[in-house]
């Protein structure tokens, strides 16, 4: 849905090479899956079911196989969103994604900075209070769960999950592809960390 070309294209000026398909076959020889995404979510999910991909997603994380959602990606990762009612996500993350707040202008677009508030390789050599670029009207809430690890916070009169771990699934709300240099770094460090100590050895 979306930014496929442009996150493809930053990968590739790093010299990493990547692929775009739907082709299971495909997908379950690649050293890790990119889900980039703009668009809605339900539309996104029924996507997903349509082309098999979703017990397909669960199975690669099951198996420690990176994963990396963008924007919408990242918001297809929790249970459920506001956006569409009734419509569930793929759940590697727990909780709902949820619209800003009536009053404030959205889609929230544009540089924001993020706080980074826990040391991860996604982010070697990225000093909190760096700017990225978002476009987005959901979000998550800033959360302390156990069972995730919140990366990076912004905040856009309420703070929400910049970036979102769990195990070997990452999630981020901006886009590193429209991010300029610094952006490129989250994309050349994520595949340094897929080379260099992909779960399923491949």
């Amino acid at each position: 849905m979306g930014n496929v070309t442009s996150v493809g294209n930053g990968f590739a000026r790093l010299g990493f090479q990547t692929i775009l398909t739907d082709d299971q076959e495909r997908l379950s020889r690649c050293h890790a899956l990119v889900l980039p995404g703009v668009g809605a979510f339900g539309s996104a999910m029924d996507e997903l079911r349509r082309k098999g991909l979703l017990d397909f997603l669960k199975e690669q994380q099951q198996k420690g196989v990176y994963i990396l959602g963008i924007c919408l990606g990242l918001q297809l990762f929790f249970e459920n969103s506001e956006e569409d009612s009734g419509c569930d996500g793929i759940g590697f993350f727990p909780g709902q994604v949820t619209r800003f707040p009536v009053g404030l202008k959205v889609p929230h677009m544009g540089w924001s900075s993020i706080m980074l508030e826990k040391p991860d390789p996604l982010f070697e050599s990225i000093p909190s209070g760096s700017y990225f670029y978002f476009a987005h009207s959901y979000y998550a809430p800033w959360s302390e769960k156990k069972d995730i690890d919140p990366l990076a916070r912004c905040n856009y009169n309420v703070d929400f999950a910049a970036a979102i771990k769990k195990d070997n699934v990452y999630g981020l709300q901006f886009h590193p592809e429209k991010s300029g240099e610094i952006g490129l770094k989250i994309l050349e460090n994520f595949g340094r960390m897929v080379l260099h100590g992909n779960h399923s050895g491949n």
